[in-house]
């Protein structure tokens, strides 16, 4: 049997082929504890801190049909983990992903009464370990 939470390694590449622009780092805030002090999400495993890292995915078929190009990747560390520095002044770093699971779950939310339609669709939740500058200089292919 399938768990309900199944989580499926794979490479950074499958993620964003194109190369992902870092945008920022922050806490996740896990909402049962908030206004408790202490109000960071926690690993269920490990119980390290789970970090967001908002990114701006460059592949030029992202957004294409009213999406957007923006995505987040939970970093779970006991520190908040620091973009490498920028090749080009100004401009957000290139980052890439270390131990990039997938975890698939049904994303509900244009759903609206039971006599209107759904328009629930497949969404995926996109985990790591650490955060590093692009490994593989290049790897984008030209279409």
């Amino acid at each position: 049997m399938i768990p309900n939470a199944i989580k499926v390694p794979v490479p950074w590449d499958y993620v964003a082929p194109h190369g992902a622009l870092c945008l920022g780092v922050e806490p996740a805030t896990d909402f049962d504890k908030r206004g408790q002090g202490d109000d960071q999400l926690r690993d269920k495993d490990t119980g390290e801190r789970v970090w967001l890292v908002r990114l701006l995915d460059l592949d030029p078929e992202a957004g294409k049909f009213g999406g957007s190009k923006e995505f987040k990747v939970k970093v779970v560390a006991p520190q908040q983990p620091v973009p490498p520095a920028s090749a080009v002044p100004g401009y957000p770093p290139m980052v890439e992903f270390v131990d990039v699971t997938l975890t698939p779950y049904v994303d509900s939310q244009k759903c609206k009464g039971a006599a209107a339609k759904c328009r629930a669709r497949l969404g995926w939740s996109v985990r790591a370990t650490a955060m590093t500058a692009p490994q593989s200089a290049g790897r984008a292919k030209a279409a």
